[in-house]
């Protein structure tokens, strides 16, 4: 009988072979939750916002199913609706200054979304998009879909940036350095003075190189930050920049899929960008953003959650755990600690954290061996109950040594 051969393509078979670590620990999450019952598995893998919408969602909803207008759901423009493309434009003034229109705003089916209108939209066949490590690890994914490939630098111990390792990676096929801060998985923020010298570094290369290379910002987590820290702007410190970013942590709205794309109002050849980002947004398939969250988010700029319940179960894990001997950054945003491992291996410590029924990410998912990372966007209850199970791992690696 003749040997059939897979119709897979050999490429997803290798990229499903090293998928994320986060969707395999949270399919785990459900197979222990079947064997020991839902409130005995203590789930910290999945980033996702446990925090309630803020009510003004659910009242702009209901507000607009009952307007009887025609035409609330039809196909919008490709770029968006020009009300809501609008309203981000006058927020992007407020927040970071410059004279933003609404033709500098693509509104984008979420982050993910947004990052591969991107990059379809900046990369040529063997460009690349460098980004500090730790990292998402779908930006390798996003890159490929396009022709690119990934590229990463380590970042310095508290994971700040290494500029001096990106200035020495940024060399004559980078196209794109894409930042994401406040960061997943370590919740470090990238502070303005770092972003100051990777905008001069940028623009040194970009003259050296003679193309321009863009800084992009990943901001989903934006909101969420912690203690008084603000998060800078990039469009003050490097003009050939953009902004990708989605409401799912700020409004608590992750499933529904809607964010955008703002690129600064002074960046080169900004008609052609525009262009080829709005092409982008309906090519790949996404065909603009869902028209009701579009409807939703435009009168909601300045709603937010309560970053400081966030920052309350930050602290409810964090204290303890350093207690117990964890080391770990304490992070001013997102919502992810990403403590070292006490094995040099984290995948042997995540399981022994799994015989606790305790689900982390190993950092190796995310570029950093040696690390593991922790959502903490869970109920109080779990992170109390969880906190004995953290105790006998730690005792158990010390007792080993």
């Amino acid at each position: 009988m003749k040997e059939t051969h897979m119709a897979v393509a050999k490429k997803m078979v290798r990229f499903i072979e090293k998928a994320s670590w986060i969707r395999k620990m949270f399919e785990e999450g459900a197979r222990l939750k079947e064997i020991h019952g839902a409130e005995n598995v203590f789930d910290f893998s999945l980033g996702n916002p446990n925090v309630p919408p803020p009510p003004e969602v659910k009242a702009r909803i209901l507000e607009i199913l009952e307007d009887p207008s025609p035409g609330l759901h039809g196909y919008p423009p490709n770029a968006g609706l020009p009300e809501a493309r609008r309203a981000v434009a006058r927020s992007l003034v407020r927040d970071h200054g410059y004279a933003f229109t609404q033709d500098h705003v693509i509104m984008t089916c979420g982050a993910g979304g947004a990052l591969n209108v991107i990059l379809k939209a900046l990369l040529d066949p063997g460009d690349e998009v460098l980004t500090p490590s730790p990292y998402f690890v779908e930006y390798g994914f996003y890159a490929d879909n396009h022709g690119g490939a990934l590229r990463t630098v380590d970042t310095l111990e508290d994971f700040s940036l290494d500029l001096d390792a990106m200035d020495r990676a940024t060399g004559p096929r980078t196209k794109v350095v894409l930042i994401n801060s406040p960061n997943n998985p370590t919740g470090q923020i990238y502070p303005a003075e770092d972003l100051e010298r990777l905008g001069e570094m940028l623009r040194r290369k970009s003259k050296e190189l003679d193309r321009v290379i863009y800084l992009v910002s990943d901001e989903p987590y934006r909101k969420i930050a912690y203690d008084g820290v603000r998060v800078p702007s990039i469009f003050q410190c490097y003009r050939n920049s953009l902004v990708a970013t989605s409401y799912s942590k700020d409004l608590s709205l992750p499933g529904e899929r809607i964010g955008f794309i703002a690129v600064h109002p002074e960046a080169e050849d900004p008609l052609p960008l525009s262009g080829a980002l709005v092409l982008a947004n309906r090519i790949l398939g996404f065909v603009n953003a869902p028209v009701l969250m579009q409807r939703v988010v435009s009168a909601l700029q300045d709603v937010c959650v309560d970053a400081e319940i966030y920052r309350r179960k930050r602290d409810r894990l964090l204290t303890p755990l350093k207690e117990m001997g964890y080391r770990c950054v304490t992070p001013p945003g997102a919502f992810y600690l990403f403590p070292r491992s006490p094995l040099e291996d984290e995948l042997r410590f995540t399981e022994i954290l799994k015989k606790e029924n305790i689900l982390v990410v190993p950092g190796r998912g995310f570029g950093k061996a040696g690390h593991f990372r922790i959502s903490y966007c869970v109920d109080d209850d779990t992170i109390d109950r969880a906190l004995p199970g953290f105790r006998r791992a730690a005792e158990q690696v010390l007792q080993s040594v």
